[in-house]
């Protein structure tokens, strides 16, 4: 009986140590969030108070502010257009490029694939000044067009390594089912396929729009009043005089707003997602 008493304490102890981990794990990555949050519904004056002051009457002026001044709605335009464009193109690519990969063997198959690895790791720091002199001499700086090209060289290699884990998983059964009763390939993927595979292209989507719509170190570079996305016109705040904090994190919020919304609704896919091909032989 005491055996059994110390095994109960010590499976208690064990299961209040990893919850008390995963809430820590929790509030460090919230805290940031709740406080811009919450700095974004102060007064000015109640922003610079030492100590913080947690309890306040809440306040939008801030978010009135940031609107009607600093592009900031532009910029969010430009934005959803930009990561809506990108995501439509990469999954123009991605899906059939990813099926490719996964099911056809053509020649310099390997080769391919390790390039679309190669061009996933390859950091954007390296290629702002010839993308910046591309661009130029195709007269595409500050385009919408030229921003798009650019953010697929984020979202294209990921989206098609995502989606080649997920044909991967798919039966093939289903393709050779539909082979024997004499449906060309391209229908089988079209009819066949594409069915079941809307699950891994909306996981797709959802990654690929978050990494454009977050891109901050090309949209400075490549964009200019015509662009200029909401990463980047946030910064019009900051100023070396006078740095206006309220609008500031309440554009962050703002900017973060769709991104954690989409999270939270699309949590369980996004998890799917992340962990495809994880447990496959």
């Amino acid at each position: 009986m005491k055996h059994k008493g110390i095994s109960g304490a010590f499976r208690i102890f064990r299961t209040i140590l990893v919850y008390g981990l995963f809430m820590l794990m929790i509030l460090v990555w919230a805290f940031p969030v709740i406080w811009v949050i919450l700095t974004s519904m102060k007064h000015r004056t109640e922003i610079f108070t030492i100590p913080p002051t947690i309890f306040f009457t809440p306040t939008l002026t801030h978010y009135v502010d940031a609107l009607t001044g600093n592009d900031i709605l532009p910029g969010i335009v430009n934005s959803f257009v930009v990561a809506s464009g990108a995501t439509i193109v990469t999954l123009l690519i991605a899906v059939p490029a990813g099926y490719a990969f996964s099911r056809i063997r053509f020649p310099f198959r390997d080769r391919l694939s390790f390039f679309t690895l190669i061009a996933q790791m390859a950091p954007p720091i390296g290629l702002i000044i010839p993308c910046f002199l591309l661009l130029n001499r195709m007269r595409m700086l500050d385009t919408y067009t030229g921003l798009i090209a650019v953010h697929m060289t984020l979202t294209v290699p990921f989206s098609i390594w995502l989606m080649v884990t997920y044909f991967q998983d798919l039966p093939s059964s289903l393709e050779e089912a539909a082979m024997l009763d004499g449906v060309s390939p391209f229908n089988t993927f079209l009819k066949v396929v594409l069915p079941n595979a809307w699950g891994g292209i909306g996981v797709t989507a959802i990654f690929a729009f978050i990494e454009s719509w977050n891109e901050f170190l090309y949209a400075v570079v490549l964009t200019g009043s015509n662009t200029k996305t909401a990463p980047v016109a946030i910064f019009g705040f900051l100023a070396a005089e006078e740095s206006r904090w309220g609008p500031f994190t309440a554009t962050g919020v703002m900017i973060m707003a769709p991104v954690i919304v989409v999270a939270l609704i699309a949590q369980r896919h996004i998890v799917k997602g992340m962990t495809m091909g994880a447990t496959k032989g």
